[in-house]
């Protein structure tokens, strides 16, 4: 897939995919860097968060061919080989079962936790925080 192509895709989202990631928002605020349309060898995924290993498939019906199972097969097999858990779900999934296809996605998380993102950096004090004249010097306790 081309820059171009993988550009457009992020830009031109199907419904789908615009619910799954709105629904995995407070995943993506918490600590799991999800990416959307990942190249991962001589794959495209159409989400990955890295840090967990943890690759999600949003299939239309084009899935359903045989030509795109077998290729959709070959894939799955490619994945878990580099250390990828893959989870698939359908158009209809994501539309009609958004809690189920969250919690899915949170349990593969949840098996995963090993390898998360470190927590999200920590927020400036409102003081301001920083050295004063003064202070910082090694050895004081505050």
């Amino acid at each position: 897939m081309s820059k171009q192509l993988r550009r457009k895709l992020r830009a031109n989202p199907t419904v789908a995919e615009r619910v799954f990631w709105q629904s995995i928002y407070s995943l993506r605020t918490n600590g799991w860097h999800f990416r959307k349309q990942v190249e991962l060898g001589p794959y495209y995924v159409d989400f990955a968060c890295l840090h967990a290993g943890l690759v999600i498939e949003i299939d239309g019906h084009t899935h359903g061919q045989r030509i795109v199972e077998g290729n959709d097969a070959t894939r799955d097999r490619y994945l878990p080989d580099r250390g990828f858990q893959v989870l698939r779900f359908s158009n209809d999934d994501v539309l009609l079962n958004r809690e189920g296809v969250y919690d899915a996605v949170v349990a593969a998380l949840e098996t995963r936790r090993a390898n998360r993102r470190a927590s999200p950096p920590p927020q400036p004090s409102p003081q301001g925080g920083g050295c004063s004249a003064g202070g910082c010097g090694e050895g004081e306790v505050e």
